[in-house]
């Protein structure tokens, strides 16, 4: 029998096999030294900081994030002590490329100027960002993608479909992705060089863009120098921003939200779908059975997105009306700027407990479409087929 600790906001415990595993769930900020005792395996997701302080003591064998970015995890302090960790890459991607979607149709102006050929800037190539150059060139549109981490491992992109499989023709530098109309940033937050992502928009980046344009953070909140942020929004042209990450969470600045130009904001859910965080949750489960920890497969969980209802309307309308019967943003986007209601010193509170206790959203890919009078128009086809969504 192993002992399991896990952050309470991780989903599906209940359906994992205990035959050979106890289960205890705390909030994740609160994990301390004193909790570690008598653990085998932690599990995270980002709000916790694994330290070399926190896991020295343990007996701790895995530690495994339910989240793709790992930078809140001393991975060499685990080295150290022999405890083996893994990651959860992609669990979430499609969760947060559905995310970016419903931010770009929900706002319209910037769904409409990629559809007449304006381009999109993504700024990270990762699980994320590779999936979301998928979808949107299925949708037909220009695609500028900044990596240059993979640019310097890869090299120069061979093919139509580059190296490896998404649809990127070339690599472009962040001078091209800053001159594109909407901007998206998923990269990594580290501040190794020569490519450090912390603070990748500061003052000498922003001062690049404008009011004609689109800037979306659902990275990382330190990728965007906030207080340069901030004071950008005060000027006389400032970009659009839809914002799901803070410097600082929970605390955020709260002055923030006082700027027009402030689209959509909400509080780090990009990625919190049931779908993510349950693909989430069985990752680090198969992570310990390849170990030996557990010797029970997880088998079948059932599944499958459901039927949606017919829907109306093309182009921009179209998809609105397809990712609104599983995800609706401005819902959390007035939840989060309600937050400002609240005293001070109580909105970070406020702010972990929206991601505790965020409701059921069920992911859009996977769902069938029944098609009324069996004809479709062939834009809404292409939004469908790249949506993942079947018609039936």
């Amino acid at each position: 029998m192993i002992n399991v600790l896990a952050d309470e906001n991780m989903v599906g415990l209940e359906r994992l096999p205990r035959d050979r595993m106890h289960i205890q769930t705390i909030p994740g900020r609160r994990i301390a030294t004193a909790d570690l005792e008598g653990i085998d395996v932690l599990w995270v997701r980002s709000v916790t900081q694994v330290s070399k302080a926190l896991v020295q003591d343990s007996q701790l064998s895995f530690v495994g994030t339910a989240t793709a970015g790992f930078e809140h995890i001393d991975q060499e302090a685990l080295k150290a002590r022999g405890i083996s960790f893994s990651a959860a890459p992609g669990a979430n991607a499609n969760s947060v490329v559905e995310y970016v979607l419903a931010a770009l149709a929900e706002l319209r102006e910037p769904w409409e100027c990629l559809e007449r050929g304006e381009p999109l800037g993504v700024v990270g190539c990762g699980a994320v960002g590779s999936l979301l150059v998928t979808v949107a060139k299925s949708l037909g549109w220009v695609v500028k993608v900044y990596d240059p981490w993979r640019e310097s491992r890869e090299g120069a992109v061979e093919g139509e479909n580059g190296q490896n499989g998404e649809n990127v023709e070339s690599w472009a530098s962040l001078d091209d992705v800053l001159a594109c109309r909407v901007i998206t940033l998923h990269c990594s937050l580290h501040k190794e060089e020569p490519w450090p992502s912390h603070h990748l928009i500061g003052k000498a980046a922003l001062a690049c863009l404008n009011s004609s344009q689109w800037l979306i953070n659902a990275a990382r909140g330190p990728a965007i120098d906030n207080q340069a942020l901030l004071e950008h929004l005060r000027g006389p042209d400032p970009v659009n921003c839809v914002l799901d990450v803070w410097e600082g969470e929970p605390d955020s600045d709260w002055t923030l939200l006082d700027s027009p130009t402030l689209k959509i904001a909400t509080a780090h859910i990009a990625g919190y779908s049931w779908d993510a965080k349950w693909q989430a949750t069985k990752m680090l489960y198969e992570q310990i059975l390849a170990r030996g920890l557990v010797d029970t497969p997880l088998g079948s969980t059932g599944g499958g997105a459901g039927e949606l209802l017919p829907v109306q309307g093309r182009g921009c309308d179209f998809a609105l009306a397809l990712l609104q019967q599983r995800y609706t943003i401005r819902t959390d986007d007035e939840l989060f700027r309600d937050l400002v209601r609240l005293p001070l010193p109580e909105r970070a509170a406020g702010f972990d407990a929206l991601r505790r206790g965020y409701r059921k959203r069920a992911e859009l890919r996977g769902s069938q479409l029944p098609m009324s009078g069996g004809e479709i128009a062939s834009e809404n086809r292409r939004i469908a087929q790249a949506f993942g969504v079947s018609l039936v």
